[in-house]
């Protein structure tokens, strides 16, 4: 509804908008980005046997993403910092994958 209304307002202003069509990375900085550094840095480097093996090693590297890789865009601080209490809670399920 809003979108109809918006496109409306901005035909009438004489501008156009830039439409980036939806699954589409290459379009978008920001996913395209994100989708290399999870290839290079995570699916390039494992060979998954299982769902579940899968679901456990990208959900670590996603923890190391967020909240221990620093990010430039951030003045090379994480995003989401990692806590004491979790980061105990992460070592052991980090441990039993070795």
């Amino acid at each position: 509804m809003i979108s109809k209304a918006l496109r409306k307002w901005v035909a009438k202003a004489g501008a156009q908008i830039q439409y980036i069509a939806p699954g589409s990375p290459w379009e978008n900085g920001y996913c395209e980005s994100f989708n290399d550094k999870l290839q290079d840095e995570c699916l390039r480097q494992e060979i998954f046997y299982s769902l579940k093996e899968a679901q456990i090693v990208i959900g670590l590297w996603q923890t190391t993403y967020n909240r221990v890789r620093p990010h430039s865009s951030l003045n090379y601080r994480p995003p989401a910092p990692v806590s004491y209490p979790d980061l105990a809670f992460r070592l052991p399920m980090a441990a039993a994958m070795q």
